[in-house]
């Protein structure tokens, strides 16, 4: 189980009820998380779990290619650093606290220097050996999607409604939704392009569109070297559309394709039984007002229900 942390995190502190540990330190978003991995272990069972990090979640070389990616959340631009992110002082106050109770719990961590959650999820995922489960609320990741991945199936646990309400999202789940197929939905988000994360698309082209199109001409390069042929079937709306576009599709996918050969730890990530440092979680639960939440997850770890 691969889970998108910053997905997650910001999801528990605008969805969850603020909480004050005894300095007044709103925890909600720790809170939630630990909430989120019970429940997700405890209907699961996965063997490994790796909460994949942001160590930097705009990199520069995909602000390369284009610009206006992330562009809008950037509060300070940094020449040495990742920018910084535009993030609520009140959650940006817990990610430190976060990341401390989850090392006493001993789950493990993971993250690369240049590169996004999306990518260490991309990079494990693929030739992992085993059937994955990728919990996440960004859409672009069903490009990982895989029913026939080798070693068993790569499924999106898509929480865009909820952690409690969340998708299983698979191949056929991808076709029914956007009538694509899910090794196509990278060239699809391209075409459509995505506002949250400054990826423009292609001008006048919608989702019925941009499927229309890879049904047509199977993927990117398909539908650029038809709308670059004057005898193929594509009709002037479109034809002009792409060429208006060339410069866009020539480095977008990219920017929207998941890395997948990140030199990453492979070991290591077995999801533990018993916390790594129990003295420490009853420390870290009591300076911060998380006693129900961890006790919860001390349960589902040990193989116990979290319900009650």
């Amino acid at each position: 189980m691969l889970l998108d942390s910053a997905s997650m995190y910001f999801r528990a502190f605008f969805g969850i009820p603020e909480h004050a540990a005894p300095d007044g330190t709103n925890v909600n978003a720790v809170r939630g998380m630990l909430d989120y991995l019970s429940r997700l272990v405890e209907e699961y069972r996965p063997s490994h779990l790796v909460c994949c990090w942001d160590d930097d979640w705009r990199p520069q070389w995909r602000v390369d290619l284009i610009p206006s990616y992330k562009a809008h959340r950037v509060v300070e631009e940094v020449a040495t650093a990742p920018d910084v992110e535009e993030v609520p002082d009140p959650l940006e106050r817990q990610v430190p606290i976060l990341r401390e109770v989850l090392a006493a719990f001993g789950i493990s961590v993971v993250g690369a220097p240049g590169y996004e959650a999306d990518d260490v999820i991309g990079t494990l995922a693929t030739d992992a050996g085993q059937p994955v489960d990728v919990v996440t609320g960004d859409r672009d990741l069903f490009q990982l999607v895989d029913d026939d991945g080798e070693g068993g199936p790569v499924r999106v646990l898509y929480i865009g409604r909820g952690v409690g309400r969340h998708e299983k999202v698979d191949q056929a789940w991808v076709r029914a939704k956007y009538g694509v197929e899910a090794g196509q939905y990278a060239d699809f988000a391209t075409l459509r392009g995505d506002a949250s994360d400054g990826l423009p698309g292609v001008a006048g082209v919608g989702e019925k569109t941009a499927a229309t199109l890879l049904q047509r001409h199977g993927d990117l390069d398909g539908i650029v070297a038809a709308a670059g042929d004057p005898d193929s079937e594509m009709g002037p709306g479109p034809r002009g559309k792409i060429k208006a576009a060339d410069d866009y599709l020539a480095v977008a996918p990219q920017v929207v394709a998941v890395a997948r050969d990140i030199d990453l730890p492979r070991t290591g990530h077995e999801l533990p039984t018993t916390p790594a440092d129990p003295d420490r979680v009853a420390a870290l639960a009591e300076q911060w007002s998380l006693g129900s939440p961890a006790a919860r997850l001390v349960t589902v770890l040990g193989g116990g229900s979290g319900r009650g």
